[in-house]
């Protein structure tokens, strides 16, 4: 019987749920609140008995007990013998493996001696309780990646000036079965250093884990709590990149990041405290040792479990890894952004168009070194190459019906079309390009220059320039006011110089010294 013992009048209310009302045991193990198990050994145990229900009116506790569980107390046995525990511990971590399994292949070894699954089960409990705290958590192998920082850092130094460069942060990942290390160096603890740290980790255990858990570091998750932790956009498109789920830890919840814990703590002890007395010039060089220390920590044998960190990341985690992805992940920022009334949103000092249905409508931007790529309600909306220059990227199809006509258009060809009318209507026009900031905000202005041909000519709308050259008004509206009033078939007056004037008094009109006296 198992060491749960429970009372004579809760044993007869399961026996009678059971045999009376053909309850299942599940509603019975609710209504009871005993566990599942037991109530299946109660009622297998009844079930094999001579007993039938309802019970003898004289059946006694302690008869209804002997009749059920026949076996003497386990004081009184003698010569069992207890299984590895460590083995079965470390074997409780593969997903296809039950304590029913291992019970069963215990019993084949021991025979005669061996305990029944039901104190098999609380001696392997009393076992695990005597170990350390960190071990009461099970992990399924392959299932969780524990990720962290290290609370120390490694100071990297200028081999010119020999002062501290930077601080280089420690990044540990510890695979949840196998204890499996890898920790690196990065220059900071910002977006792109933390994913850089969790692509070069999957390629270190050669696959990908079902969840990772991370603690609430800024650059993983952009908003703690407890329940719904919002992830950072950037770690959410490396989670989707590699399909593995992101399960935060909750915050000033150490036990949920136990492992990660424990790592860095062996990190700290076994690598950092050796490098203290090193001194290092450059990252790469700090990386190369950590390398070095970390195979031999990997390497080290358990105390209490058999078998090194390796070896049995070897036998747990390593087959029930999923391979890494063909396609390698592309680092991407991600920002939010208002689309202005031109129909195009600024990222990193260009513009890019999307759809003119969108003015003035937030999005979301991702920008990676190829492409930058516009969400709206999580949808794609537009894609465009990635520019690295001031300028305008525009898509022909997010342009309403009226401005795509525009689109043909050129800088070259506008000044092409205005040098053949005038060298005046060229210089308007160039002049009218370099004004704007961008030289597509002035194609309004330019088309409507050089259309005005039509309607007077090229030679007249060439002197209508020069006229407008000359009182220096060279927008639009004066070049066509100019060409309605017609002073552009005035001839242009030359300039007149202004010159001094005659120091003498010869001059008719002009009075000598002689007429203040």
């Amino acid at each position: 019987m198992s060491d749960n013992r429970i009372s004579m009048r809760k044993l007869q209310e399961i026996l009678r749920m059971r045999f009376e009302y053909r309850l299942s045991i599940r509603q019975i193990a609710r209504s009871t609140r005993v566990s599942v198990g037991n109530v299946s050994n109660y009622v297998q145990a009844f079930e094999r008995s001579p007993l039938s229900w309802p019970l003898p009116s004289d059946c006694s506790e302690a008869t209804l007990v002997q009749t059920l569980f026949p076996e003497a107390p386990l004081s009184s046995r003698q010569g069992l013998v207890d299984p590895d525990w460590g083995v079965i511990h470390q074997s409780l971590k593969r997903k296809e493996v039950t304590k029913q399994i291992l019970w069963e292949e215990y019993c084949q070894e021991s025979t005669l001696n061996a305990y029944s699954y039901s104190q098999f089960c609380h001696r392997y409990n009393q076992w695990l309780g005597c170990q350390k705290r960190s071990m009461r958590q099970h992990h399924k192998a392959g299932e969780k990646l524990f990720v962290d920082y290290a609370g120390l850092t490694v100071p990297v130094v200028n081999p010119k000036t020999g002062e501290i460069a930077h601080n280089a942060q420690i990044f540990v990942a510890v695979m949840g079965a196998s204890n499996y290390t890898y920790a690196e160096a990065t220059l900071s603890q910002k977006s792109e250093d933390w994913l850089g740290s969790h692509v070069r980790a999957f390629e270190f255990f050669g696959g990908i884990p079902a969840v990772v858990v991370p603690d609430n570091l800024r650059s993983g998750v952009s908003k703690a709590c407890r329940y719904e932790p919002d992830l950072n956009p950037a770690y959410q498109h490396l989670a989707n990149h590699y399909q593995v789920a992101v399960i935060p830890a909750r915050p000033y919840k150490p036990k949920d990041k136990a492992k990660a814990e424990v790592g860095v703590q062996l990190v700290e002890r076994w690598i950092l405290a050796r490098l203290r007395h090193e001194t290092f010039f450059t990252l790469a060089e700090l990386n190369s040792r950590i390398r070095e220390l970390l195979t031999e920590l990997n390497l080290k044998p358990f105390q209490k479990l058999p078998g090194t960190r390796r070896s049995t990341f070897e036998q747990l985690d390593e087959p029930a890894l999923r391979p890494l992805p063909k396609q390698a992940f592309e680092y991407a920022e991600f920002s939010k952004a208002r689309v202005n009334i031109d129909y195009h949103i600024h990222c990193k000092g260009h513009y890019y168009s999307v759809p003119h249905q969108l003015v003035k409508k937030e999005v979301e931007v991702q920008a990676t070194e190829h492409t930058v790529t516009v969400f709206c309600k999580g949808e794609v909306v537009a894609c465009h190459p990635r520019k690295f220059t001031t300028g305008f990227t525009t898509q022909s199809a997010h342009m309403p019906e009226r401005h795509s006509k525009h689109q043909e258009w050129t800088p070259e060809r506008l000044l092409e079309w205005a040098k053949q009318l005038g060298p005046d209507v060229h210089w308007i026009t160039q002049y009218l390009l370099n004004s704007r900031e961008h030289p597509e905000q002035a194609y309004r202005s330019c088309l409507g220059l050089l259309n005005l041909k039509r309607d007077y000519g090229a030679d007249r709308l060439n002197n209508a320039c020069a006229h407008a050259r000359k009182i220096k008004g060279y927008r639009l509206k004066n070049i066509r006011a100019i060409l309605q009033s017609g002073k552009d078939k005035q001839a242009l007056q030359p300039e007149v110089k202004q010159t001094t004037l005659p120091l003498h008094d010869s001059h008719e009109n002009v009075r000598g010294a002689a007429s203040y006296q």
